[in-house]
């Protein structure tokens, strides 16, 4: 079979390898979509210290069980599944208080077990354990189940962050992730929802797409005096930075309104983790700043039922779909911000 395995930054080679087989609390799949994200383009730039290479990478997986360990039950060849990418251990303090999304055993699809960038994957024991592994709803193709992932991750920032009903809501970042989160806002029933970004090429290519209330390109105006004016000078009542900024961190403290909710979605560069914020806005105005990490399997659950109720369609966000042999252009795209989504089919 074909892989794509990662050797070290810059090195990811496209190699023959032996189709493998499962143990017998294993399940084996024919990967039929992977998607591509921008820790993909981190990996393939600078590696992870959580990534032991050569490793096969991606986690954005669907796929169809073609064979099943002796152990395993609930499934069954010919079933159309999506795998989680972050793995809790289910046994820590954490995941019984039920934050599996910090649990400080996760492990990782694509970083601790080979990924998606392959025509066959095996679904490994931890992740059965954590009913990882969901059924893809009918209705919902491959690429859309592939979507699943990042979307939990997304539903998990907005459930920490508490948006609701009536809401104005500020998405700073208009990637992949960005356009979840205006869909997201929406379905959660979000009054309006203001897309900031400060590349106008791309703010142009998911405005037109997922049509916010608002599109703020960030090099042009001052981002914060455009979402005050907006909103007759109170600002928004949640902030998501779906962008790796500090300077978008700070700015989330000044478009908030009084008892404003900040999501610091996306996380800084290892070499530029801090941010200053004014510790007198969050006291004097009671804002709430949270984070948010990855996504539970039933986030993951919930995604695809998200997306099958067509709630948040995600279809129209793939803008590329390619083949593995490909992949190395799938990156450059994601990198260079042509692109919303892109999809590898092995």
């Amino acid at each position: 079979m074909k892989v794509a395995r990662f050797y070290a930054p810059g090195d990811l080679r496209l190699e023959d390898a032996e189709e493998p087989r499962p143990a017998p609390d294993e399940v084996k799949l024919r990967v039929r979509q992977c998607s591509t994200c921008g820790t993909d383009v981190k990996i393939f730039n600078h590696g992870h210290h959580h990534l032991v290479p050569p490793r096969v990478i991606g986690h954005e997986i669907a796929g169809e069980v073609v064979e099943t360990g002796r152990d395993v039950d609930g499934w069954s060849v010919g079933d159309r599944v999506q795998v989680i990418a972050a793995v809790p251990c289910g046994m820590c303090q954490d995941c019984r208080r039920g934050r599996p999304t910090v649990c400080p055993n996760q492990t990782s699809v694509g970083y601790h077990y080979d990924g998606g960038f392959a025509e066959f994957l095996i679904v490994p024991r931890q992740v059965l354990a954590v009913a990882g592994l969901n059924r893809i709803p009918d209705g919902v193709s491959y690429a859309e189940a592939s979507v699943a992932e990042p979307l939990a991750c997304v539903y998990n920032g907005q459930e920490l962050a508490g948006v609701g009903e009536g809401d104005d809501v500020v998405v700073v970042g208009a990637g992949p992730i960005g356009c979840l989160h205006v869909r997201l806002a929406r379905a959660r029933g979000a009054r309006r929802v203001l897309l900031v970004e400060l590349n106008r090429d791309r703010l142009d290519m998911s405005a037109a797409v997922v049509e916010p209330d608002a599109a703020i390109c960030g090099s042009e105006v001052d981002a914060v005096d455009q979402v005050l004016k907006i909103t007759d000078g109170r600002g928004a009542d949640v902030v998501i930075t779906a962008a790796a900024s500090g300077d978008a961190q700070q700015d989330a403290l000044r478009m908030a309104a009084r008892s404003g909710r900040i999501s610091f979605f996306g996380g800084l560069p290892k070499d530029r983790p801090t941010i200053t914020l004014d510790s007198n806005l969050v006291h004097y105005r009671e804002l709430s700043v949270v984070g948010a990490n990855g996504s539970s399997p039933a986030h993951n659950k919930r995604a695809l039922e998200l997306i099958a109720t067509g709630q948040v369609p995600v279809d129209d966000l793939i803008t590329h779909r390619l083949r593995l042999a490909d992949l190395p252009e799938a990156i450059r795209l994601v990198a260079s911000g042509q692109a919303i989504k892109v999809t590898v089919e092995p």
